[in-house]
C-alpha cells in the first residue's frame, strides 16, 4: 500500500470511501477498508471531515454507522488520553495476568511466528508503514496472551513502524487485548485467522478450540524474547528564519493540518522535538512521511527539531498551537482540535461513550 502526501489526493480517497462494502467486509484482510488512518493520526484530515463528505452524498445514517463508531473508537481512546495523560503507558484498569516476560518474541519481530497471515501482516508493516487492524489485534493477541509478554514493549514495536503512530489508540488497544483496559482477553484461533487473513493453515500452535487457550503453554517459536532499542532517526535542522512582526503556527507530529489557519500570514514551524520522540520512538518511514506532509501541503512552513522552549524563545510575536496530550508544556494561544463530537471526558466503557455520540449524530 502506498500512501500519497498530497492533500489532493488524501482528499480524493475521502470521497471514494465506500461505507456499506466497508461494514460488510472491514474485518476481512481484502475488505474495503479506508486506508485513511495515517492522515488522521497525523491531524491531515480529521473524522469529522470524513464524516460531513458522507454525510453530503446522502449516505442514510444505518449506511455510515460502522464506519462512523470505528472513527469514535479513536476519539474515545484520545479521550481517554487527555483524561489519564501518562498513565495510558502502564495498566490502566487492571494489572495485565500471566506475564512470563517483559519483552517481545524474536519470532514475531522476524515475522516468523509460522503463522501466515501475521507474518505476513509484519512483513508488510514493514514495507508500507500499515497492518490491517484485524492483524494488528492478532499480532496483539500473539504477544501477549501467547507468548504472556507484557503488552508495553511489543505495543512500543508496532507504533513504531505504523505511519498512524496513534499513541492512545495503539497503547489502549494492546490493553484492550491482553485484560489491563477490558474485562477478558482477546484471542483468535487459526480458524479465525483462515477467515479473514485469507490462508488455509492447519496444525499450527493456534489450531485448537477457544477453550483450550487458557490451558495452553507459550509455543517453543514464541519463547525467545527480545527488548529492542528504537531510535528516532530525525534531520539535522537549522534555526528557522521567524520574522518578528508575524505569529508563529506550531504542528507537529500529531498536528499537520494544512487548512488550520491557512489565509493567515504567519511563520509556520513543524516542530519535531526530541524529548518526545525519545519517550516515543517512530521509525524514519514514519518521521519522513511526516515531514512530506508538512511540506508538500503548507507553504512556507520549516522543518526544526529542538524543543518548544528554544521555539518560544525565537518568536517574539503569538504562538498559536492545537491542544493535544503531548503539548501540554506548549505556551500560547491554544485551539481544539476538531471533533467528531462535542462528547468528551471519561466513560466507563467504548459503548457507553458511543450511545452518548450517537444521540448527536443521527
Amino acid at each position: 500500500m502506498i500512501f500519497d502526501t498530497a492533500f489532493e489526493k488524501i482528499i480524493d480517497r475521502v470521497h471514494q470511501i465506500d461505507p456499506i462494502a466497508y461494514a460488510h467486509s472491514r474485518n476481512d484482510v481484502q475488505g474495503a477498508v479506508t486506508y485513511l488512518s495515517p492522515y488522521i493520526s497525523r491531524g491531515v484530515i480529521s473524522t469529522k471531515e470524513i464524516l460531513e463528505s458522507l454525510m453530503k452524498k446522502g449516505f442514510e445514517p444505518h449506511q455510515i454507522e460502522k464506519l462512523v463508531q470505528e472513527m469514535a473508537w479513536r476519539e474515545y481512546w484520545q479521550q481517554l488520553w487527555i483524561v489519564y495523560q501518562t498513565r495510558i503507558d502502564e495498566d490502566l484498569k487492571r494489572a495485565q495476568q500471566n506475564i512470563v516476560n517483559h519483552g517481545i518474541p524474536s519470532a514475531l519481530v522476524n515475522h516468523q511466528t509460522a503463522i501466515e497471515a501475521i507474518d505476513k501482516g509484519i512483513f508488510g508493516l514493514y514495507e508500507s508503514g500499515y497492518m490491517h487492524n484485524h492483524v494488528r489485534m492478532y499480532v496483539a493477541s500473539l504477544a501477549c496472551n501467547v507468548a504472556k509478554c507484557h503488552w508495553k514493549i511489543p505495543a512500543q514495536w508496532m507504533y513504531y513502524h505504523l505511519l498512524d503512530a496513534d499513541w492512545a489508540s495503539n497503547a489502549l488497544s494492546w490493553q484492550w487485548v491482553c485484560g489491563a483496559n477490558s474485562n477478558k482477553l482477546y484471542y483468535a484461533n487459526q480458524e479465525n485467522i483462515n477467515r479473514y487473513g485469507h490462508t488455509k493453515q492447519t496444525g499450527t500452535f493456534l489450531d485448537m478450540p477457544y477453550e483450550s487457550f487458557s490451558l495452553m503453554s507459550v509455543p517453543d517459536v514464541l519463547l525467545d524474547v527480545i527488548v529492542p532499542e528504537w531510535i528516532t532517526p530525525l534531520p539535522p535542522t537549522s534555526v528557522p528564519t521567524i520574522a518578528p512582526n508575524l505569529p508563529t503556527l506550531v504542528y507537529n507530529f500529531y498536528q499537520i493540518d494544512p487548512q488550520w489557519r491557512n489565509q493567515m500570514e504567519a511563520n509556520r514551524i513543524l516542530l519535531l522535538e526530541p524529548s518526545v520522540f525519545k519517550k516515543y520512538p517512530v521509525s524514519q518511514k514514519s518521521i519522513e512521511f511526516c515531514i512530506a506532509l508538512a511540506l508538500d501541503n503548507i507553504p512556507g512552513i520549516q522543518v526544526w527539531v529542538a524543543e518548544f522552549a528554544e521555539l518560544k524563545s525565537h518568536a517574539t510575536g503569538d504562538i498559536y498551537f492545537k491542544e493535544h496530550p503531548l503539548n501540554n508544556h506548549y505556551k500560547g494561544k491554544e485551539e481544539a482540535r476538531t471533533w467528531m463530537t462535542k462528547v468528551t471526558g471519561e466513560y466507563p466503557s467504548f459503548f457507553v461513550y458511543w450511545k452518548k455520540c450517537k444521540k448527536e449524530l443521527f
